[in-house]
């Protein structure tokens, strides 16, 4: 399994999100409550670089003028179309069939790796 390093454990914060480009593909790297995710910076709607759409939370109502926050810091919104998908899976929060690329990230002491071979495998 090749892995390529896209940077240190300090570069990527809890709460934030590096963008790398790794085989010319454009992949955001976030950092959701020190555990790291890879999700390809590309949504599949219209092409837009979902990961420079804000990070945010689901939320859900149970009654008029209720909010819950759930999965905070663990949505990313399209910056185009607003839709919004899972860092952890990549699925789209309103119709999980449709889904943006992840990948595989590995943390060894303080580099954090994506598994280049999945960069090839068409979705």
């Amino acid at each position: 399994m090749n892995r390529v390093c896209v940077g240190s454990t300090s570069e990527i914060a809890p709460g934030s999100r590096k963008i790398v480009e790794i085989g010319g593909r454009s992949i955001g790297v976030y950092n959701v409550n020190g555990n790291y995710y890879a999700i390809r910076n590309l949504c599949p709607h219209q092409g837009a670089p979902l990961c420079l759409g804000i990070t945010t939370s689901f939320v859900t109502s149970t009654a008029r003028g209720e909010f819950c926050f759930e999965q905070e810091g663990e949505i990313v919104r399209c910056p185009w179309h607003f839709w919004e998908f899972e860092i952890k899976t990549g699925c789209m929060v309103v119709d999980p069939k449709t889904r943006t690329k992840t990948y595989d990230v590995t943390v060894e002491r303080y580099d954090v790796t994506v598994n280049e071979d999945q960069l090839f495998v068409h979705v």
